[in-house]
């Protein structure tokens, strides 16, 4: 037999049977051994299947990607000032991983062990996105079915180097029915790698074998080495054996650019829409399902100062969509929470610049500075009123669901999801002339009863008895934000035929669509009045419980007194 197919043999050993990661898991549980041996305490065990069927958390591969670029922002708190995300070939079958260095602060020994293990977090800041201690297990196992990590870090006067190495092939291949995770330390304060030994010799040189065995470096040489384009402190993670689709080839596509990582499946589905989509599809609330360069420009909130997420070797731009809209404004809504004093949510809201030619809308909430829903449609598909309206918003007082792509479904969320749908029309009903759309009926009849008509609605026909001209293609003037006057001339689909014709055969049901929303929000504002009440209300009565549970113990004390006394006086 060839060197080569010894190689390809070899490394077909180490590879699971299954290399589409919804298939995975789907193999049977061989026998357990459930009694523990001599001096080992009983304890219950997670089985390697549970790191595959906790990795399902995420249904998208990008999701799973920003949870470790989340991992290294919250390092910016330790000085970390990059992340490099990039495809490498690794040793011996020379197949694609995926690689992230940070020069964080790293992981000592101890860090290094609650990062491999399930459920532990140190991140209880206001300013760290991570929370849940399981983002890095499930982030990995999605990608690629093993992950080796190795990090540097000085704590206490004393310099590390860690090892750690959590494969799924590793687990599954020897019939593992508890999850190992081999990891070894080095002590290296006098400047060079000394082992550092929580058990015995044979137990760190065993952790290594394993290492060896399952990674691709062949030597203990060559772990070492990785260490260098870490540098003093930091952290380097190579997910290797990385997914297949059900074709048979990598979910993430390397090939297409190469300064960015695509998702193959998600650009195939979207090349399948007509021609006419060109346009829409070449906007960053589409890119962003298939491109991690336009996903990660807009995955955070605010501005890095002093820190660069680096994709194959480009600094990704950062996109700030509120910096992006047309005649934008602010609207505070202050929900009522119980758990969250004075929660305050500053929705900026504005015409997408392309509108009204695509009509993308929705809104791009925000927790804690990283995105949890792009794009997110508040009004049914149906409905063409809100077309090109985009808002953003920062969410801190409702919960994000584990993998970061959702949120926790609550009375809170309902009652945002009714504001924001507020928010929306009449943002809507006050502004889509600007940018060539019919003037909603309702909003011209009530700036005329005021007679206070905007300079943008100039020239716009009034809605009382006289003759109202023909406004078939006629042009409305606006105000753009320099003061400048323009001319738009309205785009064919939004004006259907004359004006007087629009208002004629549609102006009772404009007005009952009108009075149903009016009725609406002033049903919504009720219900927040009632729930503020209701808050007020339980207040008083936890208050006035207490008060009731100190009058009665004060009742307590007395009666014990008076009978004290009572038998102070009977002795007597």
């Amino acid at each position: 037999m060839s060197r080569e197919l010894q190689n390809n043999a070899v490394a077909g050993d180490r590879r699971l049977e299954n290399r589409s990661f919804w298939k995975a898991g789907a193999f049977d549980i061989g026998p357990t051994k459930w009694t523990p041996n001599q001096g080992e305490l009983e304890h219950a065990r997670v089985h390697p299947k549970f790191l595959h069927s906790n990795a399902t958390s995420h249904k998208w591969a990008f999701g799973a990607i920003a949870e470790l670029l989340d991992n290294a922002v919250d390092e910016i708190n330790n000085g970390a000032t990059f992340i490099k995300v990039d495809r490498i070939f690794t040793k011996g079958d020379n197949s694609s991983a995926l690689l992230f260095i940070d020069d964080g602060g790293g992981m000592d020994p101890d860090g290094m062990r609650k990062c491999m293990s399930l459920g532990y977090s140190t991140k209880k800041t206001n300013n760290t996105i991570g929370q849940y201690g399981n983002g890095f297990k499930t982030s990995t196992m999605r990608l690629g079915a093993d992950v080796i990590v190795f990090s540097r870090a000085y704590r206490n006067g004393k310099a590390t180097q860690s090892v750690g190495l959590l494969s799924y092939t590793f687990l599954r291949k020897t019939g593992q029915d508890d999850v190992i995770v081999p990891m070894i330390d080095f002590d290296i304060s006098r400047h060079w790698a000394e082992p550092i030994l929580y058990g015995t010799q044979d137990d760190w040189s065993t952790n290594l074998k394993t290492i060896l065995e399952w990674s691709p470096f062949a030597s203990k040489d060559d772990l070492i080495q990785q260490f260098e384009d870490i540098g003093s402190h930091g952290t380097k993670i190579m997910i290797y054996n990385l997914w297949l689709n059900d074709e048979g080839i990598y979910e993430l596509n390397f090939d297409e650019d190469d300064e960015d990582i695509k998702l193959r499946d998600e650009a195939a589905r979207l090349g399948k829409l007509s021609r006419k989509a060109a346009d829409t599809q070449a906007h960053i609330s589409y890119r962003l399902l298939h491109s991690l360069r336009a996903y990660a420009s807009m995955l955070y909130l605010r501005k890095f100062k002093n820190f660069k997420i680096i994709l194959r070797g480009k600094p990704v731009e950062q996109f700030i969509v509120a910096d992006d809209l047309k005649y934008s404004e602010v609207v505070t809504y202050r929900p009522q929470v119980s758990s969250v004093k004075e929660a305050v949510a500053e929705t900026t809201l504005g015409f997408i610049k392309e509108a009204p030619a695509i009509g993308v809308t929705g809104f791009n909430i925000y927790h804690k500075n990283r995105l949890i829903r792009p794009f997110w449609k508040v009004t049914g598909e149906g409905n063409s009123k809100g077309y090109g309206i985009v808002g953003v918003l920062e969410a801190n007082f409702i919960e994000p669901a584990h993998d970061k792509q959702d949120f926790e479904r609550s009375s809170v969320f309902s009652r945002l999801e009714q504001k924001l749908k507020q928010m929306q029309m009449d943002y809507w009903r006050r502004k889509s002339h600007f940018i060539g759309h019919q003037p909603d009926p309702s909003f011209v009849r009530k700036m005329q009863k005021t007679g206070d008509v905007p300079l943008q609605m100039q020239g716009v026909p009034d809605f009382n008895d006289n003759p109202r001209p023909d406004l078939s293609g006629s042009q409305i003037r606006i105000r753009e934000r320099n003061d400048d006057v323009h001319v738009v001339r309205a785009p064919p689909g939004f004006v259907t035929g004359g004006f007087d014709q629009q208002v004629a055969c549609g102006d009772n049901s404009s007005r009952d669509i009108d009075q149903m929303c009016d009725e609406n929000i002033q049903l919504f504002m009720r219900c927040e009045g009632y729930i503020q009440s209701t808050n007020e209300l339980k207040n008083t009565v936890a208050d006035l419980e207490k008060k009731v549970a100190e009058t009665n113990m004060k009742c307590a004390e007395i009666s014990s007194r008076i009978e004290f006394l009572r038998k102070q006086k009977l002795v007597k």
